[in-house]
């Protein structure tokens, strides 16, 4: 008797090396491999695929995946949106998980459509309360919001915490961070930890409490844009002219300045000025975490550290790979929570297209 066609196959998964310059994460790790075994399902991982989070291929082999060729699985996860040529390697109906930049990279998205490629962006998860396990923005959020702080403290010229010493008592420093999502309440914390004196600043008004719950103080300067799915809206003209002129006053009086704030798909909204960054004490630091979509620092070079009037201002890019075991093992429990939903009792591929968070983090459904 011939049981190979009432035996389901098993769904194969593929880990790629990441190919993006100076990204180190990847997209599983090897406790999350053995969680995905469990639940039959096979791991290919390239070769080499988790060194830059320091993880060898042994210990993914030791997990029970194999190391192998990740284009040929059935799904690919990927940290950063695949190349032309990666997609070109991905067979008709192959299924792709990852950072897909919808809304930035349009070409990535023609190309896996081109391809007839299932394409599930990690960044289109809805923010509902059943899917915050496969929140992979949040979770990279914090791993940014965290090293920003660290950064500032660095550059910084002075203590973060107040210091009483023989030779007399040092005050603190003064943190603000504008924005206060995710990112921003984790800067928050952290500055906290480190001693400084914290102030929170964001357009949605719901959040106060949330700043105050961190021992922040809350800069209300009275605007408010309230928007959908957890993001502030876009300001009006008149609305970014007045909160520019209130920001100004405010921003002179702080340390540091940490900002934080995206409108996605758009360019970053400008909130500190080359006039406020010109009032600020000599020394001050300015960490701008939108230097990828613009900055939030008028005199902001993405990718670059600089020093104008006095001021440092450093917009690094990608900050959740430069710590890419932490934010590695968080995002492969992202990845895994949205693929497991894809999965049936066997473990076979099979997406309910009337769940909503597969239906909303579909970017493309394999058709050409």
């Amino acid at each position: 008797m011939n049981t190979e066609s009432t035996v389901p196959r098993r769904t194969a998964v593929g880990v790629p090396r990441e190919s993006a310059a100076g990204e180190r994460r990847v997209a599983l790790v090897p406790k999350v491999v053995e969680k995905l075994r469990s639940r039959g399902v096979e791991v290919v991982v390239e070769a080499g695929a988790g060194l830059g989070a320091l993880i060898p291929d042994e210990l993914f082999t030791k997990a029970g995946a194999t190391v192998g060729d990740p284009w040929a699985c059935d799904v690919v996860v990927t940290v950063t949106p695949p190349t032309r040529e990666q997609i070109g390697r991905l067979r008709p109906g192959a299924t792709v998980i990852g950072f897909l930049a919808p809304l930035t990279s349009p070409e990535t998205v023609a190309a896996l459509r081109e391809a007839g490629v299932q394409g599930f962006a990690m960044e289109a998860v809805p923010r509902i309360s059943r899917a915050q396990s496969m929140d992979a923005l949040s979770s990279q959020a914090n791993v940014a919001g965290y090293k920003a702080v660290l950064l500032a403290a660095e550059r910084s010229t002075r203590f973060f915490p107040m210091l009483t010493t023989a030779a007399g008592t040092v005050k603190p420093a003064t943190a603000l961070v504008l924005g206060v999502g995710v990112a921003g309440l984790q800067a928050l914390a952290t500055a906290k930890r480190l001693g400084a004196r914290t102030t929170g600043y964001d357009v949605r008004p719901e959040v106060a409490d949330q700043v105050r719950s961190l021992g922040a103080q809350w800069l209300d300067l009275g605007i408010e844009a309230v928007g959908e799915g957890g993001y502030a809206r876009e300001l009006t003209a008149d609305e970014r002219a007045e909160q520019q002129k209130r920001l100004e006053d405010a921003i002179t009086g702080f340390d540091v300045v940490i900002t934080t704030a995206n409108v996605p798909g758009r360019t970053a909204p400008t909130l500190v000025t080359a006039a406020a960054v010109e009032g600020m004490r000599a020394g001050s630091v300015v960490v701008d975490m939108a230097g990828e979509s613009g900055g939030n620092c008028e005199l902001t070079e993405p990718g670059e550290v600089v020093v104008k009037h006095d001021v440092t201002i450093a917009a690094p890019l990608n900050l959740p790979a430069t710590m890419p075991e932490h934010a590695s093992e968080l995002y492969a429990r992202n990845v895994s929570a949205l693929l497991e939903l894809m999965l049936d009792e066997s473990g076979a591929l099979a997406p309910d297209w009337d769940d909503e968070v597969l239906a909303k983090s579909c970017v493309t459904r394999g058709e050409k």
